[in-house]
């Protein structure tokens, strides 16, 4: 283990802020540049349980491509930030967002894109702040109760998890990274920029407390607040996605009624990672609509 301290984060390709809940890492294209103070509104990526953020690099590329100021940023707990001694609930969460954004500054109310846990992250910040948020786009997000695999259930389980995640944990979430793709090829580079948080000491912590106190399948009643709310939202599925099965979209439409809604053929969990240039495209049209 090494400790995640300023010599570590020298090396890092972004930049880091010191927010209440801990030091946060991000990295920021078209901000502060004027792009954004040119009638644009910035865009928050929100990534999920936990690949950090270079899980965006082709919709934080492909927005900065073209002008739109964009943001991505690791959670608390995995990539570079912290990893504090805490609860890992929607409350930790939605303050780090609403902390990072007044902290950089941002032009409020911000386009907030949201994938799988990040999606329910984002409908949880769009809950407590509706001010802030001017659009949602969420990718296979999650939020909503679903089955969950016996290992999951184990780590749930005051000590036995505790022991399951300090002897197989990092085993086990490597391996399960391949249910998120509908073709894998993709997923051995993915892996290795993925272990680099396990390097630091507390990634795992974090995905436990996150497994049995966070917004993964609790969220239902704020995705139907979110529903009431005027505010244009976008919605992309895998329609392969083993993670958050496409099944999970019939209730997430149900709670959005006026969403604008993409299901992807050919892709999983991931569908910016697998169909990166028609998502872009979808996603730029509704950015900038």
């Amino acid at each position: 283990m090494r400790r995640l301290d300023a010599a570590a984060r020298a090396a890092a390709p972004g930049d880091f802020v010191s927010l209440p809940g801990g030091v946060t890492y991000y990295e920021t294209s078209n901000v502060g540049t004027g792009a954004d103070g040119d009638g644009q509104t910035p865009v928050v990526l929100v990534h999920g349980f936990s690949v950090p953020s270079f899980v965006w690099e082709p919709t934080f590329t492909g927005l900065a491509r073209v002008g739109i100021p964009v943001i991505r940023y690791d959670m608390f707990g995995r990539g570079y930030s912290d990893r504090p001694r805490t609860t890992y609930d929607i409350d930790l969460f939605a303050r780090q967002l609403g902390d990072l954004i007044e902290a950089l500054g941002l032009l409020a109310p911000v386009d907030i894109v949201g994938l799988s846990m990040g999606g329910a992250v984002s409908i949880g910040f769009a809950d407590r702040y509706p001010g802030l948020v001017r659009r949602l786009a969420l990718f296979d997000p999650a939020g909503f109760p679903m089955s969950s695999p016996p290992v999951m259930k184990l780590l749930d389980v005051p000590v036995l998890g505790e022991i399951a995640m300090a002897t197989v944990g990092k085993r086990m979430m490597i391996s399960g990274l391949s249910q998120d793709f509908h073709a894998p090829e993709q997923l051995p580079a993915l892996a290795r920029q993925y272990m680099e948080q396990m390097r630091y000491p507390g990634f795992l912590r974090a995905l436990l407390s996150t497994i049995r106190h966070g917004p993964i399948q609790t969220m239902a009643d704020a995705y139907v607040r979110a529903g009431q709310n005027p505010r244009p939202v976008l919605l992309v599925w895998g329609e392969n996605d083993k993670t958050v099965p496409f099944a999970i979209s019939s209730r997430v439409r149900a709670a959005l009624p006026h969403a604008e809604v993409h299901a992807i053929e050919g892709a999983g969990h991931v569908p910016h990672l697998e169909q990166p240039e028609l998502v872009n495209r979808i996603l730029i049209e509704f950015l900038t609509k």
